[in-house]
């Protein structure tokens, strides 16, 4: 790790109006410990010091807006109001990647304008699905074209799947995976990533499953109604996209994901405070003991993010900026 510090790109924040409006239990359900986490900035600046991390990006997490369609975008907005002062309170420890109010494309249009503008953040947040449309539906196209056109970084956070094939597990730990992969895939054979490549794309957790079947979605090549959505092929796409660490920091898990994209496509990413501080230890300590060469652990850790944001290169020295 460089001296100056890691770089989290895969960070929540829990505002007390959000927590209140979508509802503890909403939340809660959705992951390993069934409660939603007991957060404030204190508490992401205290497990950002311990653990080496000199700045965070933060988001909201699935569910997202879970609310009637008439106050998503009042929440939405506020959200991210609340993340750009949680930069200018700690400067240099927080970016942000706003999220958006879909699926109201037009308020949504208003919003990364705004977001983009006005409140500086480094890029959009946006959840795998909608209302069980994926990010390939026609339906986010205006969206997309608009982000291509701004040459935005898009972080792409799962949801829960409309399905309803949970099996009685908590999505985070088999639905939110999967719903990464359909993801990518409803925007590689949708045409969206050939189409928008000034768009760079970062997905959570590795990829989901992504990495383990990039090779079998390949294959959809073999048909001309898939190969004319991926002309430069399924794997030249997804080689071009950037996976964070946040859960997936074992051998397992990156030996193959490294095994389809070089160092230079990988984030250090915590998903804390959805998951608690011993896993943002566990991911500090996953890839140290992947024993990587140090320019690729430095890579991970911090300079792929200073090069996707280069804003993020004033940030302070970890421990500054406690009010």
């Amino acid at each position: 790790m460089q001296a100056s510090g890691r770089i989290d790109t895969h960070h929540h924040f829990v505002p007390p109006f959000y927590l209140s409006e979508v509802g503890a239990e909403a939340i809660g359900r959705t992951l390993v410990s069934g409660q939603a986490p007991v957060w404030t900035p204190q508490h992401s600046i205290d497990a950002m010091d311990r653990n080496g991390i000199a700045t965070a990006l933060v988001s909201i997490s699935a569910p997202g807006f879970v609310c009637e369609q008439a106050k998503k975008t009042d929440l939405c907005r506020r959200c991210n109001d609340y993340a750009a002062e949680m930069r200018g309170n700690y400067p240099g420890r927080f970016g942000s990647f706003a999220s958006l109010p879909l699926p109201d494309i037009d308020a949504s249009l208003a919003e990364i304008d705004r977001s983009l503008g006005s409140l500086g953040a480094e890029g959009i947040c946006l959840l795998t699905n909608y209302d069980g449309r994926y990010l390939g539906d026609p339906l986010f196209e205006p969206a997309f074209e608009e982000l291509n056109r701004r040459h935005a970084i898009v972080y792409v956070h799962p949801a829960e799947s409309p399905c309803g094939c949970g099996v009685g597990l908590p999505p985070a730990s088999l639905e939110y995976p999967f719903d990464t992969t359909r993801a990518v895939a409803s925007l590689l054979f949708s045409g969206r990533l050939n189409r928008f490549h000034d768009i760079k794309f970062i997905f959570s957790h590795a990829g989901g499953t992504i990495p383990f079947l990039a090779d079998r979605l390949a294959r959809l090549e073999r048909r001309p109604d898939y190969k004319r959505h991926v002309p430069d092929g399924v794997l030249t796409e997804l080689r071009r996209l950037f996976y964070d660490t946040a859960l997936s920091a074992n051998r397992l898990s990156m030996d193959t994901l490294l095994g389809l994209v070089t160092s230079r496509q990988v984030l250090f990413g915590s998903d804390y405070p959805y998951a608690p501080e011993e896993a943002m230890v566990g991911t500090v300590r996953g890839l140290n003991d992947l024993n990587l060469a140090a320019n690729d652990l430095a890579a991970i850790e911090r300079t792929n993010a200073l090069r996707l944001m280069p804003s993020l290169l004033a940030g302070p020295a970890m421990g500054a900026n406690k009010p």
